[in-house]
């Protein structure tokens, strides 16, 4: 499954899985941007994204902590 900056839940459960030890209501947009860059299933051109899909993201993450 190719991921997108859309796909804010599906990111942020693999970024949950990969990064277990980090509390995402602590990471910085430019970490997480860099960090989603790197995941395996992500496919979508690094410009596309921005503050509003950034916060997306970690809200979804910090959701799928609690």
């Amino acid at each position: 499954m190719n991921l997108k900056w859309t796909d804010s839940l599906e990111v942020a459960i693999a970024l949950d899985e990969k990064h277990p030890k980090i509390d995402p209501k602590f990471v910085r947009f430019t970490d997480l941007h860099e960090w989603v860059l790197e995941l395996e299933e992500f496919d979508d051109e690094p410009q596309r994204s921005g503050e509003k899909i950034l916060e997306a993201i970690q809200m979804a993450w910090i959701e799928e902590r609690e």
